[in-house]
């Protein structure tokens, strides 16, 4: 256990063991999402998988022996409810880690409704028909873990964040409040929130991105945070600290220091 916990105590069970564990993943095809499932696996857990790219689920399970693929578009309420109520008739699950994302630069002055619509289309709506999917059988269960991944991007407004930066405050807010209502009936919640990570859709950023990291040290920053039994996961330190400590400043001064470090 950490300094910080050993102080102020955990707020979620502290996940240490996970031979045995019923994991599933929604957005695991790429990035952060494929490296979490894959370090699981390795960890013992049997992992379920699902996103858009069947092929790419497929090889994870070829290579991943026990894990299982259900491919679908988060986006579609019924697709994530059959998968999930297939995943549930093999058992009860303990954790449920969101981690589909969908990012595109878009700005007020090249605003594109299209676009502002798809991230929320997959960012938060997908959320919401994932946890229209698990919430009722992990309440009758009385135990689990509901993980949603985040970003820094969430913490307050960025350039070329217009369509991305809204759907991240959004499931911070979420988390938050699934925290407070399922806490007391026995359920684990946590908001993973990132800085750079090389993924697909970092791929896309034309600027350089300070203390970039890989998605295998960002699966394993996630699970320090859930053995820690961390609500908010953040990483890495050197650059998610002095976000946190700019979303705290007076928005004069936010923007100014955000306009000059960003050129914007």
């Amino acid at each position: 256990m950490s300094w910080w916990n050993r102080i102020v105590g955990t707020a979620n069970p502290c996940l240490v063991d996970w031979r045995g564990q019923r994991v599933w993943i929604v957005g695991a095809s790429t990035g952060i999402g494929l490296a979490t499932a894959a370090a699981l696996h390795a960890a013992g857990a049997t992992v379920h998988v699902s996103a858009r790219k069947a092929d790419a689920l497929a090889s994870f399970v070829a290579a991943h022996p026990g894990a299982m693929a259900w491919p679908l578009d988060v986006a579609e309420a019924a697709q994530v409810r059959a998968a999930a109520d297939a995943i549930f008739a093999l058992g009860p699950l303990d954790m449920v880690v969101l981690a589909a994302g969908y990012y595109k630069a878009l700005e007020a002055t090249h605003f594109d409704l299209q676009e502002a619509l798809r991230h929320q289309s997959v960012n938060y709506v997908g959320a919401l028909n994932v946890l229209d999917a698990v919430l009722a059988p992990m309440l009758r269960a009385g135990s689990g873990h509901i993980s949603l991944l985040g970003s820094v991007a969430g913490f307050r407004g960025l350039p070329l964040s217009l369509g991305y930066g809204p759907t991240k405050a959004a499931l911070i807010h979420l988390a938050e409040v699934l925290y407070l209502d399922l806490h007391p009936k026995g359920l684990g919640v946590s908001i993973v929130n990132p800085g750079f990570v090389e993924t697909p859709l970092t791929a896309q950023n034309e600027f350089k991105m300070p203390a970039l990291m890989t998605p295998e040290q960002a699966a394993q920053e996630m699970l320090d945070g859930w053995r820690n039994g961390r609500f908010e996961i953040h990483y890495p330190y050197r650059f998610t600290w002095p976000m946190k400590l700019l979303a705290l400043l007076p928005f004069r001064i936010y923007q100014a220091i955000v306009r000059r470090g960003t050129g914007k």
